[in-house]
């Protein structure tokens, strides 16, 4: 999609846009859940982002961009490892043994991570009483959920697999929000095509040398591996790597970035519906509630952002 500005935007391109950002994002984690029925989690980031980074490194060529620059390569690589092999491959590891929609609900949690990360915004973003809450509710919303598998660990065989599983997932929170202040205070001036293909590419790679230490690649057998798994393996790559990621991309060129971010209200919510009505996962009332808080701290915190960023354009306008 090229560079459209807000007002020339279709309206119609934007709610696409915006339902493929929305609904496929979402559903990633239950498509992870069924691939990993017929791939080992290693090999399936493998094969995802070395397909997907090759098709889009394709794409990139035939539109006239210039792929090859070094510097532009290390630093998306740099980002692409904390993003995609470390975050996501947390993701992916913790789908063998958590539900999709749990998994959903932990991510939610990101944002943060990110404003306790962004060292240079410490400034701004503390000095916020909507942020400052926003951390607290959130932090309440992570303490639920990790307070009733604790409770369960005490009662239920196996629990604690799934306690260790949630801690991992709030290392690849954190490794997500510091791969995306990364890229953002390293940013080279490279378009985010290019700049997601490296990510890619540098994520499959790292992915296939974990696999291969592994012995996932040596001991797979291919031809026992379902078709669903193939289909969703499929869908993570077209849909999930490649059409979401450029419909977020070509959103934050034609809509307010505030407005964009609302994703990550939507996703989980589509994720736990999935995992609920398709993958037959139990959720319980609390998790629900855990959700819902950790929903209300991102959106106060966004919220803080958003007062933020308009005070400093009014006084902008002031001066000038």
């Amino acid at each position: 999609m090229q560079p459209v500005s807000s007002k020339t935007a279709s309206p119609l391109m934007v709610i696409i846009a915006f339902a493929t950002v929305y609904i496929v994002w979402g559903s990633t984690y239950f498509f992870l859940r069924v691939a990993l029925t017929g791939f080992p989690p290693m090999l399936l980031g493998a094969i995802r982002f070395i397909c997907a980074g090759t098709l889009s490194l394709i794409w990139c060529i035939a539109k006239g961009e210039k792929p090859f620059v070094l510097k532009n390569i290390f630093h998306a690589s740099v980002s692409g490892t904390l993003l995609l092999f470390v975050a996501m491959g947390t993701v992916i590891w913790s789908e063998q043994t958590l539900p999709s929609a749990m998994v959903a609900i932990l991510v939610s949690a990101a944002p943060i991570w990110f404003v306790l990360l962004d060292y240079p915004k410490w400034g701004d973003n503390l000095r916020s009483k909507s942020t400052i809450i926003g951390l607290l509710i959130g932090f309440a919303g992570v303490i639920l959920l990790f307070g009733e598998q604790i409770l369960k660990a005490f009662n239920v065989p196996g629990v604690q697999t799934d306690i260790w599983g949630m801690v991992v997932l709030v290392l690849g929170s954190t490794a997500w929000s510091g791969g995306s202040l990364y890229a953002k205070y390293k940013a080279t001036g490279v378009s985010g095509m290019v700049n997601s293909t490296w990510q890619m590419l540098a994520a499959g790679i790292l992915f296939s040398i974990a696999s291969l230490i592994h012995g996932e690649v040596q001991h797979i057998n291919w031809q026992i591996i379902p078709t669903k798994a193939w289909l969703a393996i499929g869908y993570l790559i077209v849909f999930g790597s490649l059409a979401a990621f450029s419909a977020y991309v070509w959103l934050l060129q034609v809509r307010p970035a505030t407005q964009v971010s609302t994703y990550a209200y939507v996703n989980p919510v589509i994720a736990v519906m999935l995992g609920v009505f398709f993958g037959h996962e139990n959720i319980s009332l609390l998790q629900i509630i855990g959700l819902i808080i950790i929903l209300g701290s991102v959106l106060l915190i966004n919220l803080a952002k958003y007062q933020y960023s308009k005070k400093a354009k009014n006084i902008a306008e002031e001066i000038v």
